[in-house]
């Protein structure tokens, strides 16, 4: 963006040696980073929430009463921040902890009529100081309301002190940037005010150096503001339409050279690397939809038929297969892999664990029963004897179909014994990997390139790789955390499947929903008790399995076989366990979230997951999967203690940790449809805490929201794949600015460039 030699900030009116080191605490060490560092908000009069309007605000809203509609997922916010200001009418100080500790709170009034309290338990010598009567100040923070003595309050807000200049500036109806003031900034008695007047001298002399980064097309079409007009804008605007736009801009820049990156890494993969050509007209894969006992969905369909399409293509299949618990992904995932089998290639399946790598391969063994298809497993505490001959089968080609966990990619290749030498992959099949992020699957296409001989010349030839996800994911963050997939999504579920019936139960409900199960089970259903903790913890006050199992059998559950499973049993007693189940030695599973992911026992028809609220949506999702699975009805129930049931039914109930488990418990009552979860999940924990989004390629947007800016998401992707697409290498020269700026924030994928 700027092509002159830097301006160290110290030589900025204002500055000064001292000053600059402060600053340079926060990252600001020439003039051109002061430009980029943008306010945190505004103040602005006209768009500032009177204290009268918030307290209507907050005392008629029921977001959280048994009234709440999952279908308004995007309104629910537990971070939501009000932004007030007003006048200190009134400063009082109480004591509690028998005297020992201080609370100061501070009475808002404004023109309105309305007002609130801040108080603070914490820092009360500051404020003692800083809150006078009289002060005009800018609250921010999350308030809550007292039903008892009717009153808004905030408990440890932001507080900003409005000086008389700014004051006037305000009730002029200007608008004043908020910018983040660290403790160095304040040590050397930087204001907000002397902030914004470096600013000032800054884009004087800084504005005229900025070059534009986006082609002048695009800008042009979206109608969006010059890099110029906006970094203005942002700082010192006119108007609130003039912030919107500016966003709008800033969010569209960070989103469009993030699509771009991805789109010349798709396109890396489609053009510099060739693809196997296989076949889709598979005998095997026939046989299979004959025999099967039931029709495939036309969801199901539809994704074979994409499949197939990206298998007779010559360029490597890189596609994201996406479908809710129990929505028949694997079975789709194994006609893909009996085309490539029946066109001559190895396939692989990677299961996150060992249990759920098990069950693949006898769902797979019996599906294939009697078709010749060499199925073997690659999993830990296998014997040297046992691993040896499988190593050979899979050598020489006899082994079809390998199935194992991360061991199949990642072997120490300086450790004979866990090197595995493939024979033809044409097929990589990767199972409930939706944390694999950017750069691991590229190392995973990687894993499986050969070089073949095509047309008499040796090439290397990468193999097709399906990711498959039961985690659904919002919408949003699949076109950012998976741009450069394909996605396929199978959104129906077999016919028959019925809804699984959940409901939120009290401890002190405990013995109603034990003799429901007791009823399922005379009628030759099973059951699984989940609990948060293996063993009890002194640290923390949630249940055990371990502790609980002997008490369930002994005292709750006496007539009934009850089986135990944790993640701290070997891997071959987990199995055990398992098998015992599915051959139903065992009534009642006890067991922790082990059994999350992937494991299929049809005649479960009851799970009951102990201290619901400590788990995630997600996690809660993916348990309750775990039944459902066959004809019958199928039940939920989401214990969790008492207290949570006044809460529950309550219209106002304090923003916090509590409230979200509220919220993830009545989600979980009111839709089974796993996008309405992901979307909610998304918004009580925000994008970077959903599926490790920072440890995923996806970096910390400054602008963009991934929770709501779906539709600039959209636009950045279709700008950004179009660009590459016209102008692979960027060369034209309307794009030379772009392609610095690109390589400016990319460095590392500047080969895609070098390539002819």
């Amino acid at each position: 963006m700027n092509e002159s030699k830097p301006l160290p900030l110290q030589y900025i009116k204002g500055v000064g040696p001292k000053r600059a080191e402060a600053l340079a605490t926060a990252g600001l060490l020439t003039a051109a980073d002061m430009l980029r560092y943008y306010p945190r908000s505004y103040i602005d009069r006209n768009t500032v929430v009177t204290l009268a309007a918030l307290g209507a605000k907050v005392r008629r809203s029921n977001l959280f009463s048994g009234e709440m509609d999952i279908s308004r997922a995007e309104e629910i916010n537990v971070k939501t921040e009000i932004t007030v200001v007003a006048r200190i009418t009134k400063v009082r100080e109480n004591t509690f902890g028998g005297g020992s500790r201080s609370m100061l709170i501070a009475t808002l009034g404004d023109d309105s009529g309305g007002t609130a309290e801040i108080i603070f338990f914490q820092m009360v010598n500051y404020f003692r100081v800083v809150l006078r009567e009289g002060v005009l100040v800018v609250v921010s923070g999350t308030p809550e309301y007292d039903d008892k003595y009717k009153k808004v309050s905030f408990h440890h807000p932001e507080v900003l002190k409005i000086d008389e200049e700014d004051e006037q500036l305000y009730k002029q109806g200007k608008i004043l940037p908020k910018y983040r003031i660290t403790q160095a900034m304040k040590n050397v008695h930087l204001s907000m005010r002397q902030i914004r007047s470096i600013v000032e001298d800054v884009i004087e002399v800084e504005l005229p150096k900025l070059k534009e980064t986006i082609p002048l097309s695009i800008l042009q079409k979206l109608n969006l503001p010059s890099l110029a007009d906006t970094a203005r804008n942002l700082h010192f605007p006119e108007t609130t339409l003039a912030v919107e736009q500016a966003r709008k801009r800033m969010k569209f820049q960070e989103l469009f050279f993030f699509e771009m990156m991805l789109a010349l890494r798709k396109r890396g993969v489609k053009i510099l690397e060739r693809g196997l050509v296989i076949n889709p007209k598979s005998e095997r894969a026939r046989i299979l939809l004959d025999n099967l006992p039931f029709e495939l969905t036309s969801a199901q369909k539809r994704v074979i038929r994409e499949i197939a399409e990206d298998f007779v293509s010559g360029k490597p299949m890189n596609r994201l297969l996406q479908g809710d618990v129990g929505s028949g992904k694997t079975l789709v995932a194994l006609f893909a892999m009996l085309m490539a089998i029946d066109a001559g290639y190895q396939t692989l399946l990677m299961a996150p664990t060992e249990i759920l790598a098990e069950q693949h391969f006898h769902t797979l063994s019996n599906f294939l029963e009697g078709m010749g298809i060499e199925i073997v497993q690659l999993i830990g505490g296998q014997k040297a004897k046992m691993r040896r001959e499988i190593k050979e089968k899979i050598a020489n080609g006899q082994a079809k179909i390998i199935i194992g966990t991360h061991a199949l990619f990642s072997g120490n290749a300086t450790d004979e014994s866990r090197t595995v030498d493939y024979h033809k992959v044409g097929l990589v099949v990767v199972d409930e990997q939706h944390r694999f992020g950017v750069m691991q699957r590229s190392k995973l296409r990687e894993m499986g390139i050969r070089s073949h001989t095509i047309e008499g010349t040796e090439l290397p030839i990468s193999p097709h790789v399906l990711v498959m996800s039961a985690t659904p994911i919002p919408r949003t963050l699949s076109m950012t955390l998976y741009g450069d997939l394909d996605v396929s999504v199978i959104d129906q579920m077999p016919v028959g499947r019925k809804p699984i019936i959940t409901q939120v139960v009290f401890e002190s409900k405990l013995s109603e929903t034990f003799q429901f199960i007791r009823k399922e089970i005379q009628l030759g259903r099973q059951a699984f008790i989940v609990y948060p903790l293996v063993e009890k913890s002194e640290k923390v006050d949630l249940k055990s399995a371990v502790e609980h199992f002997e008490h369930l059998q002994k005292e709750v559950f006496p007539e009934f076989k009850l089986g135990l499973l944790h993640g701290q049993m070997f891997w071959y007693e987990k199995d055990d366990a398992m098998k015992a189940f599915k051959n139903k030695e065992f009534d009642i599973l006890v067991a922790t979230t082990v059994v999350e992911v992937g494991i299929d026992i049809p005649n479960s028809s009851v799970m009951l997951i102990e201290n619901a609220d400590r788990f995630g949506l997600a996690q809660l999702h993916q348990l309750r999967g775990r039944v459902g699975r066959g004809a019958e009805q199928s039940y939920c129930f989401l214990a969790t203690k008492d207290h949570f049931q006044y809460l529950l039914g309550k219209k106002e109930v304090e923003l916090s940790e509590r409230l979200k488990a509220v919220v993830r418990l009545k989600t979980m009552e009111e839709t089974t449809d796993g996008f309405k979860i992901a979307e909610v999940d998304m918004k009580l924990r925000g994008p970077g805490d959903v599926m490790g989004t920072r440890q995923s390629g996806v970096p910390d947007f400054e602008f963009t929201d991934l929770v709501s800016d779906f539709e600039i998401i959209a636009l950045a992707k279709r700008e950004a794949f179009g660009l590459i697409e016209q102008d692979p290498h960027l060369r034209r020269p309307e794009h030379q600015q772009t392609r610095m700026e690109f390589l400016r924030q990319y460095a590392g994928e500047k080969g895609f460039f070098d390539v002819a």
